[in-house]
């Protein structure tokens, strides 16, 4: 284990004022009445509750008409939350738009996939390129910026709330057939790329291009690409014009919108440009495992290139919108957050403070569930919680993830890959890319999730599962990594096709060929009862395979394995391509765990990156270099206890439980330590 620094820059905190681990979440104080603000309080500096979001859905208590805004109601909570020692991230209410505002104007509301006006109601509900809607969210943002941007409690800006879904009215046509002008400027250029003469869908006029209605055109793959990333564009102006509006009076403080991880819809690299700090909302299945969660977590710290971010919302307890929503388990809330620290996270924040009693997330979990008891123990491991992090203050703020290993994660290519008609229905691009981080996170070893557009000079090994579209630039970066002596793999359903989902004319891999050193013929699609081999050909050992499988010819690389049956046994399955002073590895075929288990550790040892830390199965290690030091984190994921050996010579400070550690360490079931090296 090799523990060296690999450069002492760190990140700043969230804001210098709240220099310490944020602790809080979501308060709705205009769902109470007034005689309830103060027990909340009381409860909040008893569970060192220290940061509560306020105002997330309170636009019509804010402006309950066009001409009328009433925020006396929020100068009481404000000031009587800055007097009891909390700050506040203050939210724009502009996730729900008011119902005057639905009824007054119309054309705020969204259209569904047929260009049906949908009625006002639910949440997210609003037309993102609305310009009624525009007008008074931008207005809002600004009235509450001018207001407040001196109050003694805020701490950060949150904009709106999940951001997500399409619109489909005809605004937003019309603003799409501008978008697309821009972008290609001439209609000759956007059939080319559109290959629209395809069914004889070639536009004569810009005028006849619609959104891909539900009961419209859906075959030109080009256009679904193209009105994605029109919508995520269209959402993200929603976000700017309301951060522009706050920058005016608050130029200063954070501004940030939460993001929900592998969310579809949204290309949450653009977005996270636009914010000053990531958040996300943190909702696993109850039965999730540990390295799904992780990944999450390592994706929202890879969308600004290692800046940690903020755990934005979890539940406390249990969710309501799940099939089943089972209970955390004692200690799973505690674990959980502190995974969500040691992968990058500088607040632990919830959904919600105290249960509504009407509405959909009546039974959604809370820190004050509906009895109001400070002895229920969902109050009391909050509590424990937030105490704990408390004594923490500022010893991992602003931490680096010094990451020898990347995995490659782009929307614009799910996007591509989602709306391809074979060779298989379901392509699975996030669970393959979480197949091939827990091949790492089961040995601890760390991980980036880096993008299209980032720099991969850093790392060693850089991994990109089902690279299906090759934008420009990105195959030119791939060569000038490996050259210099990294080691890249690709698989399967790689370098297909270019950024307006058009097949290469050289075939596949496409601009990978080079690097690769391989073609691929043809892929095959395996029904679930059937499969393949991965056959070794230094006899170290045979793999099943199966649903793709593609039949690929070596030009320059070498075969590593080949096919076990079926008639294109024997050919190769995997392969190696020395380029530049580095190699370029191809998985063929979607291969076993095991098998990706064995092929990374190779190429680790090849590449000499060690785990952090070799520990018994279910205890994940995390790294975090700070600008005192080394900060390990080790998490018990285990429903029992486990003993861990750390390296001999070295003692280590337990900063939760203010201890010195040395040679071995007893993590109890879901405990966690976390280990500042001592000189």
């Amino acid at each position: 284990m090799d523990l060296e620094k690999d450069q002492a820059a760190t990140f700043p905190p969230i804001n210098p004022r709240a220099s310490f681990i944020w602790h809080g979440g979501d308060y709705n104080p205009e769902q109470w009445p007034p005689a309830v603000w103060d027990e909340d309080i009381r409860l909040m500096q008893r569970s060192h509750y220290t940061v509560p979001t306020v105002g997330v859905f309170s636009w019509v208590q804010l402006q309950p008409d066009e001409e009328h805004f009433t925020f006396e109601w929020l100068d009481t909570i404000l000031d009587k939350l800055a007097d009891s020692g909390r700050f506040v991230c203050l939210a724009t209410p502009t996730a729900a738009q008011p119902a005057w505002m639905s009824q007054q104007y119309p054309d705020v509301l969204r259209a569904d996939n047929t260009g049906q006006r949908r009625h006002h109601g639910n949440r997210v509900n609003f037309c993102p390129t609305s310009p009624n809607y525009r007008y008074f969210a931008q207005q809002i943002a600004g009235r509450l910026a001018e207001r407040y941007f001196a109050h003694p409690a805020l701490v950060a800006w949150h904009i709106s709330n999940e951001y997500g879904g399409t619109c489909y009215c005809e605004t937003c046509a019309s603003e799409f057939r501008s978008w697309l002008q821009q972008r290609y400027e001439s209609l000759d250029a956007l059939n080319a790329c559109y290959w629209s003469a395809f069914w004889g869908h070639t536009y004569t006029s810009w005028e006849q291009i619609e959104p891909p209605y539900a009961d419209g055109e859906r075959a030109i793959h080009g256009l679904n690409i193209d009105y994605r990333r029109f919508q995520s564009e269209m959402m993200l102006h929603c976000f700017q014009l309301e951060r522009d509006a706050i920058r005016v009076f608050s130029p200063d403080v954070p501004i940030t919108t939460n993001l929900m991880g592998t969310y579809f819809d949204l290309d949450y690299r653009s977005w996270a440009k636009e914010m000053d700090v990531v958040s996300w909302d943190n909702y696993p299945r109850p039965n999730d495992s540990p390295a799904n969660i992780a990944f999450q977590h390592d994706l929202h710290r890879g969308l600004r290139d290692g800046q940690p971010f903020m755990l934005m919302e979890q539940t406390p307890s249990s969710q309501n919108w799940q099939a089943i929503n089972a209970l955390k388990r004692p200690g799973v809330l505690r674990l959980w957050s502190y995974q969500a620290v040691a992968h990058g996270a500088d607040t632990v924040m919830y959904f919600q403070w105290r249960r509504g009693r009407g509405g959909i997330e009546k039974m959604h979990g809370a820190v004050v569930e509906h009895a109001g008891r400070t002895d229920a123990r969902v109050f009391q491991e909050v509590t424990t919680l937030g105490a704990e992090l408390e004594r923490l203050g500022d010893k991992t703020l602003g931490a680096t993830t010094p990451a020898k290993v990347a995995l490659l994660f782009d929307w614009n290519n799910w996007w591509g890959l989602q709306d391809t008609v074979g060779p298989v229905r379901e392509k699975e691009y996030v669970p393959v890319i979480r197949q091939h981080y827990s091949a790492f996170w089961n040995r601890n070893v760390s991980v980036d999730i880096v993008f299209s557009d980032s720099d991969l000079s850093r790392y060693s090994i850089v991994v990109a599962p089902m690279l299906y579209m090759v934008r420009p630039g990105v195959a030119e970066r791939i060569e000038a990594f490996v050259e210099q002596g990294g080691t890249f793999v690709a698989t399967y359903l790689s370098g297909l096709v270019d950024e307006h989902d058009l097949a290469f004319e050289n075939g596949y891999p496409g601009p990978l060929k080079r690097v690769l050193g391989i073609w691929s013929e043809e892929i095959d699609a395996l029904y679930p009862e059937q499969g393949n081999q991965i056959v070794m050909n230094d006899q170290s050992g045979t793999y099943t395979c199966g649903r793709l499988s593609e039949i690929i010819h070596c030009e320059g690389a070498e075969a590593l394995a080949t096919y076990g049956t079926d008639f294109y046994a024997g050919q190769p399955v995997v392969t190696r391509n020395s380029f530049g002073k580095g190699a370029a590895y191809y998985i063929a075929s979607e291969p076993e765990e095991h098998f990706l288990n064995d092929f990374y550790a190779r190429l680790l040892t090849e590449q000499q990156v060690q785990p952090l830390l070799e520990a018994p199965t279910g205890v994940e290690v995390t790294r975090r270099d700070t600008e005192q030091g080394t900060l390990l984190f080790l998490l018990n994921h285990n429903a029992e206890s486990v003993q861990i050996t750390l390296p001999r010579e070295q003692r280590y400070h337990d900063l939760i439980a203010d201890k010195t550690v040395a040679d071995t360490l007893q993590l109890a079931a879901r405990d966690v330590a976390i280990l500042s090296m001592m000189v």
